[in-house]
C-alpha cells in the first residue's frame, strides 16, 4: 500500500496547485511536502475529517486544539509562512472529474466518516444580539475562565490589553514595566490629578484603576460585567491600600448613572460592544463626563468588512466580539459630541505583548495544563499565535484615541503640546 503521505499529497493536489505549503508527517510515519516549509503532524484520518464535515479556519483549529493535527516549532512563524505561500497562489477549482478521484482518495485514507466530536469550551449564547444578559454570558465565557489561568498568563499588573514598550530592545526591560508604561501613559493623557474621578468602564482585573489610585490618587468608579474580576477588584483594592479610593461595580455599562467624571477610560472593552449600540455607548461616555473632561478609549481594529475575531476565535475566545476601523470609531465620538485629539497606533506594540504572554504560556506549560486542561491549552497557544500575527502582518491594529467633552464656549482645558505625556514623570 502506498504510504499515507503520498496519498496525502495527491488529494491536496486537487485544491492546492503547486508544491504543498506545508511538509506533512502522517499517522503512518510517511512524510512528504517540502523540506523547508511547517512540518504538520497529522495523528489520525480524524484531522482531515474534521475539515470535511467543517471546512475553513474552524475545522483546521479543532483539529489543533484536540490534537487531531501538530505543528513542529513555533505556531506563530509556521502559520505565516504556510498562509504566504497559499496566498500568493491563485486557488484550484476542481473540476468535476477531480472531484470524484478526490472523493475516492478520502474514502481509501478513511477520511469519510460520521463527524467527530466537537471539542469542549465552545461558547453557548442564547438570548438577543447585544442583550445585558448576553453581553454577561459573552463577557464571562471569556474572562471567567479562572483568575488564577490570568494570573499565570499575566503580569503581576494582571493588565490584559496592549502594554506600551518604551524600551524594547533593552534586555532588562519586562512586560511589567511595558504594561507600568501604558498605565502611566494613559493617567497622564487624561490628566489625572489627585482627587479627580476617574470612570474605568470594562476594568478588567484592576490595573488601571489600581494604578490611577494609587500612582495619582484618583477616585475611581470600575465597571465590570464578569464577576469574578469584580471581586477580584475589590480584594484586590484593600490587598494595595486603595480601597478607600476604588469603587468596583459588577454592571452593564448602560446602567452607569450619574455623571461629573474628571475622566473616563475604555481600555479594549469597545470590542464588546455591538455595532448598532456603538452610539449609544459613546453617548453615555459623553455624558459620564463633565465638560472639559477626558476620555481615552483603547481599541482593537479591524477593515470594515471583516469586524469580528475569525470564526475561532468567536467560537472559542470572545463570542460577539465587533472591530470597527479606527477612523469608524472616531466618528462615532465627534457624533456623540466630543471632541477627538489624538491617536495613537500601538500596533507593532502588541506583537510584542502578544508575544510575551505566549513565552509565558509556554514557560508555565505544565501548569496551564493542570488549571485548565489540554485543550483549553491548546486554545490559548492558538488563539495567541494567530492574534500575534495578525498585528504583525496589519490585519488588526490597536489605536489610543484621546477625546475630551468640550465646554459649549468650546474650552477643552487640554495641554497645547503633548510634549509632557511622554517625558515629564510627575501627573500631567
Amino acid at each position: 500500500m502506498r504510504p499515507a503521505a503520498d496519498r496525502l499529497a495527491q488529494l491536496l493536489g486537487h485544491f492546492l496547485p503547486g508544491p504543498l505549503p506545508v511538509r506533512i508527517r502522517a499517522w503512518d510515519g510517511s512524510q512528504t511536502g517540502p523540506a523547508d516549509a511547517p512540518l504538520v503532524t497529522l495523528r489520525s484520518p480524524q484531522a482531515l475529517r474534521r475539515l470535511l464535515w467543517q471546512p475553513g479556519e474552524l475545522g483546521l483549529a479543532e483539529a489543533y486544539v484536540t490534537g487531531d493535527l501538530d505543528v513542529d516549532g513555533d505556531l506563530a512563524h509556521s502559520l505565516s509562512q504556510a498562509g504566504r505561500t497559499v496566498r500568493d497562489r491563485p486557488a484550484a477549482r476542481p473540476r468535476p472529474a477531480g472531484m470524484a478521484a478526490a472523493t475516492a482518495l478520502a474514502v481509501r485514507l478513511g477520511v469519510v466518516g460520521l463527524p467527530p466530536k466537537r471539542p469542549e469550551g465552545r461558547a453557548h449564547l442564547a438570548g438577543s444580539l447585544q442583550s445585558a444578559a448576553r453581553d454577561r454570558a459573552a463577557i464571562s465565557h471569556h474572562y471567567d475562565l479562572s483568575n488564577e489561568f490570568y494570573e499565570l498568563l499575566l503580569d503581576e499588573s494582571m493588565a490584559y490589553s496592549c502594554a506600551y514598550w518604551t524600551r524594547p530592545d533593552d534586555p532588562a526591560y519586562t512586560l511589567a514595566d511595558a504594561q507600568r508604561d501604558k498605565l502611566e501613559l494613559i493617567c497622564r493623557k487624561l490628566g489625572l490629578r489627585a482627587g479627580d474621578r476617574l470612570l474605568d468602564v470594562g476594568c478588567g482585573w484592576g490595573s488601571l484603576t489600581v494604578h490611577a489610585a494609587r500612582e495619582h490618587k484618583a477616585r475611581v468608579t470600575a465597571v465590570t460585567l464578569s464577576q469574578a474580576q469584580r471581586d477580584f477588584v475589590a480584594e484586590r483594592a484593600v490587598r494595595e491600600g486603595v480601597a478607600d479610593l476604588v469603587d468596583v461595580t459588577f454592571r452593564h455599562w448602560r446602567h452607569i448613572d450619574g455623571g461629573g467624571y474628571d475622566a473616563a477610560a475604555a481600555v479594549e472593552m469597545g470590542e464588546h460592544v455591538g455595532e448598532a449600540e456603538c452610539p449609544a455607548f459613546t453617548t453615555k461616555l459623553h455624558d459620564a463626563l463633565r465638560p472639559e473632561g477626558r476620555l481615552l478609549i483603547q481599541q482593537m481594529s479591524r477593515g470594515a468588512h471583516a469586524p469580528g475575531g475569525g470564526a475561532f476565535i468567536e467560537t472559542y475566545i470572545a463570542p460577539d466580539m465587533h472591530m470597527r476601523p479606527v477612523g469608524r470609531t472616531v466618528d462615532l465620538l465627534e457624533d456623540a459630541g466630543l471632541e477627538v485629539r489624538s491617536t495613537e497606533s500601538l500596533r507593532e506594540h502588541y506583537t510584542t505583548t502578544i508575544d510575551a504572554w505566549r513565552t509565558t504560556l509556554d514557560d508555565r506549560w505544565e501548569e496551564v495544563r493542570a488549571l485548565v486542561g489540554e485543550t483549553t491549552g491548546r486554545v490559548w497557544r492558538l488563539y495567541l499565535a494567530g492574534a500575534s500575527l495578525a498585528f504583525a502582518e496589519r490585519r488588526m491594529g490597536v489605536d489610543q484615541i484621546l477625546a475630551v467633552r468640550p465646554t459649549r464656549e468650546g474650552g477643552s482645558a487640554m495641554p497645547a503640546t503633548p510634549t509632557t505625556w511622554y517625558t515629564d514623570q510627575s501627573p500631567a
